[in-house]
């Protein structure tokens, strides 16, 4: 089953984003990733059949950004 996952961001810059992704995939290879960075909650959105939000969120933070979960 098929597990999608929404963050609000702070990420402005596109190279940013995807320096972020290219470790979000490390984390979790078989997961589809984008950012939206266009939307005012430069949204991270993650699809994947298993999701810890926790280290997301965590791997996010650690490179000094915002993120938490879009509710």
């Amino acid at each position: 089953m098929i597990v999608i996952e929404v963050f609000k961001t702070d990420v402005q810059r596109k190279r940013i984003a995807k320096g972020i992704m290219v470790e979000l995939l490390e984390l979790l290879p078989q997961a589809k990733i984008s950012f939206d960075l266009d939307d005012c909650d430069k949204i991270l959105r993650i699809e994947s059949e298993q999701l810890c939000v926790e280290k997301i969120i965590e791997l996010v933070k650690g490179r000094g950004f915002s993120c938490e979960v879009l509710e």
